[in-house]
This record gives C-alpha cells, sequence and structure tokens, in this order.
C-alpha cells in the first residue's frame, strides 16, 4: 500500500487522514465490530485534521454508498451468472448475501471516498503546517 502513499486511493483504502496519510481515521480498524463502525476519531492527531466538518457530514456518504452497492452487486452478479452458471434467481440471493456480508467494508469505504472529495493530501502535514 505504500506505494498509493500520497493519493486519495491510499486514504480511501486505508481509512487514513485523508490530510497527511498518518493514522487511521476510525478508532477500531475492524469493520466488522459492528458497535464501533461508525465511531472516528474526532480530529487527526498528526495534522489536526477535523474529520467531521459539520454535523450530519457523512449523510453525504450514502449516495456514495449507493454507488459502491451497485458496483459491488454488478460484480457478484457477473462472477455467479456469467462464471459460475448460476440462475438468475441464485444469482440475486448472491448479492443479497454478499450485500449483507460486505455492508461494513461498504460503509467504510463510502465514508472514506465521501470525506476525500472535501480535503487532500499535503505532503509533510503536521499541526504546525496547519
Amino acid at each position: 500500500m505504500e506505494l498509493f502513499k500520497g493519493t486519495r486511493i491510499y486514504s480511501i483504502l486505508t481509512g487514513y487522514c485523508p490530510v497527511c496519510h498518518e493514522e487511521s481515521m476510525y478508532k477500531e480498524s475492524n469493520p466488522y465490530k459492528l458497535g464501533s463502525i461508525f465511531k472516528m476519531q474526532e480530529r487527526c492527531s498528526h495534522c489536526q485534521t477535523k474529520y467531521k466538518i459539520e454535523p450530519s457530514f457523512f449523510y453525504g456518504a450514502m449516495y456514495v454508498s449507493y454507488a459502491v452497492g451497485v458496483a459491488f452487486s454488478t460484480a457478484v452478479f457477473i462472477i455467479a451468472h456469467y462464471f459460475l452458471g448460476a440462475g438468475l434467481l441464485v444469482s440475486f440471493f448472491a448479492i443479497i448475501g454478499a450485500l449483507i456480508i460486505l455492508m461494513p467494508i461498504i460503509t467504510r469505504l463510502s465514508r472514506n471516498i465521501w470525506i476525500n472529495f472535501f480535503f487532500s493530501y499535503k505532503k509533510g502535514a503536521s499541526s504546525k503546517s496547519l
């Protein structure tokens, strides 16, 4: 992953601060601990970036979540129907199962994409430089 450090892809895939890429935005790194899936740090301890710009900031991530869900659903359908030869009903259940199992990852990924619309990487960002 270090290859992508300094790009939005790095922040999106790792969940690290979009400004400095030095620490995770989430209090719990495992998205499958469902009790803490939405718990985020208030600020980055390295560059002091405030993650929640305004109240209800991450409501916009719902739109991203829809697009990510459609992308995952399409991928599952293509794999199940065309590569594995499953029928339409089995493919439908495969999509439902995949979306249920991948829900925590889709949620985090959507939040990461959403916050990266508003912040950019700043090389050498620290609390002194902001």
